[in-house]
């Protein structure tokens, strides 16, 4: 009987393994994702940004069809607020 509650608690920590580290794995994947969109976003509106280090959302500002995004990058930081279907309000933070 202990055993048996061992082996099913030991599949159970397992599992529950196999279904964080993806999940982990997601939000960077996301994290990353956001920096080259932001950062593509900026470029092409004739801003420039070498070298992205992060976008972090700003959910304060953010609305669930315009996020606002704080971009760093090597020579300046911007405050992206992305529009739908429309050109970013981008503002350089100095």
């Amino acid at each position: 009987m202990i055993t048996i509650r061992r082996t099913s608690r030991m599949v159970a920590v397992g599992i529950g393994a196999l279904v964080t580290i993806p999940s982990a794995y997601a939000v960077a994947q996301d994290a990353a994702l956001d920096v080259t969109v932001v950062a593509d976003q900026v470029r092409s509106q004739g801003h420039s940004c070498t070298n992205p280090t992060s976008a972090d959302r700003l959910a304060g500002e953010s609305s669930p069809n315009e996020p606002v995004y704080l971009l760093k990058c090597e020579e300046a930081t911007y405050r992206v607020r992305l529009v739908p279907d429309q050109a970013a309000e981008v503002t350089e933070i100095k």
